[in-house]
């Protein structure tokens, strides 16, 4: 049972019984019942906001986020990787394959240029883990284009490697008859005694003293252009094309062994020696075109000669003598 309240009544200086009303009593209960009810629900809003104690959804996010932080961090140090294994790639690519294919290198600033003008990356501002998210974005992009610049650069070196393939199988690169069979080096490349005139004259390629019918070899791969006797002083004599510039001349041949048209392999016999045409002896008149100018054909004998062949060569054509043609 409830106390019993009273008050000072100071018309008849006696205090008296306080008597509450049922309305009072409902009044001051629903009052009571307003007042905790507004201060549960403020005291519930500051601890919802409150970084004190978070939702189970605000957990959930929490760990999310962590989770992306972690797989950010990763994700950087496999590119750090993937950028040590390009650089490395590039710098190959730089100072060796491109070296051995005769090309120029790519610069820096083309293989690690940026991405200027505007704000690519501005849809991804605002967010509390931007900063990460736009610089993990752009050394994507940079490596993308890096790639794209080194795929080209191989593509490229492919195609170069294509290119020297063919271009070594072009050049003319063994003596045209095996260095048995030559009795002697009778005439080089450069100036020399005509042997019907007694005049100093150029001679433009080399004469190989051998015995009639001595097997003619190809020194490269290439497609006979020619195979007759309508070139003055030349008798019997065979041009072959050999591609990248490169064609060559066998004079006063005895008999051809290939015909006009015909594509010959590099050691394939092309026709035999002879003394037609306008020769005092049976030799090869053997001439190299490169682009269309005759160039000495010492320097191409580097595919069946040793070092030692090959210098004697060198001396026994540099002699200035009297040519067989």
């Amino acid at each position: 049972m409830s106390k019993a309240k009273y008050y000072f009544d100071s018309e008849s200086l006696s205090y008296r019984k306080v008597e509450s009303s049922n309305v009072r009593r409902v009044r001051n209960f629903l009052a009571f019942l307003v007042a905790s009810f507004f201060f549960g629900g403020l005291i519930l809003l500051f601890l919802i906001n409150s970084p004190i104690i978070n939702t189970p959804t605000e957990l959930a996010q929490a760990r999310e986020l962590e989770n992306y932080k972690l797989q950010f961090e990763l994700l950087d140090k496999k590119m750090d990787q993937i950028e040590s294994v390009l650089t490395n790639l590039q710098d190959r690519d730089n100072n060796i394959y491109r070296i051995i294919f005769e090309t120029n290198p790519i610069p820096d600033d083309v293989r690690k240029a940026g991405f200027g003008g505007i704000n690519r990356y501005q849809n991804l501002e605002g967010y509390n883990n931007s900063n990460l998210v736009i610089e993990t974005t752009r050394r994507l992009d940079i490596l993308s284009k890096q790639l794209v610049v080194q795929s080209k650069s191989l593509d490229e070196i492919h195609r170069l490697a294509k290119d020297k393939e063919a271009l070594l199988e072009a050049i003319p690169s063994i003596q045209p008859i095996k260095n048995e069979d030559v009795i002697r080096m009778a005439s080089g490349f450069g100036y020399r005694t005509d042997p019907f005139t007694k005049k100093r004259k150029k001679h433009k390629g080399m004469d190989f003293s051998a015995k009639r019918n001595t097997p003619v070899y190809a020194p490269s791969d290439g497609v006979v252009t020619r195979a007759d006797s309508r070139s003055s002083g030349y008798g019997k004599h065979i041009r072959i094309s050999h591609g990248f510039g490169y064609t060559t001349l066998y004079a006063h041949l005895n008999k051809y062994n290939v015909r006009r048209g015909q594509k010959v392999k590099r050691g394939e016999i092309i026709g035999y020696v002879g003394s037609t045409g306008r020769s005092k002896a049976p030799h090869l008149h053997y001439e190299v075109f490169k682009d269309k100018v005759q160039v000495n054909p010492i320097h191409f004998y580097n595919g069946n000669l040793t070092a030692a062949e090959y210098d004697e060569l060198l001396a026994l054509s540099s002699i200035e003598n009297q040519s067989l043609d």
